[in-house]
């Protein structure tokens, strides 16, 4: 009973060894998985400062916007005082 697994396990290491022998990788992978991983990493680069300008974008839009909703009126801090102390 024990020599089916240790049979089973000798041809699959003879398959396998035979596949590992026949694949060869191409002369340019290394540069071109690199050049590969540099694009993307560019791209999330480019995405994140488009992001971030978008953001601030709105904050300050909405800022000019609450801003300009306040009241024309004289506001409370630039405002001569009602009643003069003397």
């Amino acid at each position: 009973m024990n020599t089916v697994p240790e049979d089973m396990e000798r041809r699959l290491r003879e398959t396998l060894d035979t596949l590992a022998g026949g694949v060869h990788p191409a002369p340019d992978a290394y540069r071109t998985a690199r050049g590969d991983w540099l694009r993307r990493e560019r791209r999330r680069r480019v995405v994140l400062a488009l992001l971030v300008a978008l953001v601030f974008t709105v904050a300050v839009v909405l800022g000019l916007w609450v801003l300009n909703q306040a009241p024309a009126g004289t506001g409370a801090i630039f405002t001569e005082p009602t009643s003069a102390v003397r």
